[in-house]
């Protein structure tokens, strides 16, 4: 296993993890501040100030609170809510390179301090794989790159999947991933000598 950051400069949060049999192009939940100050810029959250008093709170209603089961369940389905949305966070999204069988699409959810806790997977075989492009579209008032990769079904219908779909990396991530996936999965065929570049 080799693993490198072929962006370390601009973009540090991709890393491509190389193995024998395939290759992964992870994209980390965090980036660079884009006004060159080289400040990190986290998309999943570890621990704030909001977690620090949530147990003094709860200790302070406690005594007040104890015989009405109404309130206790109230405060149990907000601590449930609560933990569940600091467990289920997007650590980081990968795209699996098989050569030979397709490419799998991952989101890794869980805590930051804990680790990933659920995982995402969608496998697409390299003979429903149509292509795997680079497109774009608009998210709120931006113009944002995504990468798809375009599947047709047995009934020839065609879906698009969108990897990294939740994190969005900037553009040269996403041309590195592209050309890796088109050298891997869509090797360049030899052109017919009549056929018109």
């Amino acid at each position: 296993m080799r693993s490198t950051r072929p962006l370390r400069d601009t973009h540090p949060e991709f890393l491509v993890i190389e193995w024998p049999t395939f290759h992964e192009y992870r994209v980390e939940n965090w980036r660079l501040a884009r006004d060159g100050s080289g400040r990190i810029i986290r998309g999943a959250v570890t621990w704030t100030w909001l977690d620090l008093c949530l147990p003094l709170f709860i200790s302070f209603l406690w005594p007040k609170l104890r015989g009405n089961s109404t309130a206790l369940a109230s405060i149990g389905i907000a601590l449930s809510i609560f933990a569940w949305s600091r467990c289920n966070q997007v650590l980081y999204e990968s795209v699996l390179v098989f050569p030979t069988l397709g490419i799998q699409l991952e989101t890794h959810c869980g805590h930051p301090s804990l680790g990933p806790l659920f995982v995402s997977r969608r496998f697409i075989h390299v003979s429903c794989l149509e292509d795997f492009v680079i497109h774009e579209g608009l998210r709120r008032w931006n113009v944002r790159y995504f990468l798809a990769a375009v599947k047709r079904s047995n009934n020839g219908s065609i879906s698009f999947h969108v990897a990294f779909e939740n994190i969005l990396p900037y553009f040269p991530v996403l041309l590195e991933v592209y050309t890796a996936v088109q050298g891997y999965i869509f090797p360049e065929q030899p052109r017919d000598s009549t056929e018109i570049p």
